[in-house]
């Protein structure tokens, strides 16, 4: 495969895994960690600006989660044309799935109160936070032995 060449590039197998899956949790893990930064931070301007960062990056996060089920979709059907689902890939892909609702219900309640004009995130959101920041993680972690990347032992 040619690096220059525009057609081998976008279309090579999973060419696009990186744009519609990897981006958005580097999107998601870094806006949580603006968030707990902004928790942490005592002077009101670097506060405002570490909770707009948060913000600005869950949004661009959730965004990304609407095109991930037909990508999820189009590597299923080519790689497994209508074979059973088992194992290791059946759960990727539904922790996966669960990460990326998740995501949408963090980007939703930040989203939410940033409208209502309430200063304070709900109790309920630093844990469901946290929450969706382990379920990303382990879905990319069984994501990594599903590629080769992660090798047991």
């Amino acid at each position: 495969m040619n690096p220059f060449d525009p057609k081998s590039a976008l279309l090579a197998k999973h060419a696009q895994h990186v744009v519609l899956i990897h981006f958005p949790i580097a999107l998601f893990l870094a806006g949580a960690a603006f968030d707990m930064a902004a928790r942490w931070t005592k002077r009101a301007p670097n506060k405002a600006t570490l909770t707009a960062a948060a913000r600005l990056n869950i949004l661009a996060a959730a965004v990304f989660c609407f095109a991930d089920p037909g990508h999820r979709h189009y590597c299923l059907a080519m790689a497994f044309a209508g074979k059973k689902l088992k194992g290791l890939l059946l759960l990727h892909l539904g922790l996966s799935c669960t990460a990326g609702l998740l995501i949408c219900v963090v980007a939703w309640v930040h989203f939410r109160y940033r409208r209502a004009s309430v200063s304070a995130l709900p109790a309920y959101y630093l844990p469901l936070e946290v929450l969706t920041a382990a379920v990303v993680s382990l879905a990319a972690h069984v994501g990594g032995f599903l590629s080769g990347v992660n090798v047991a032992g």
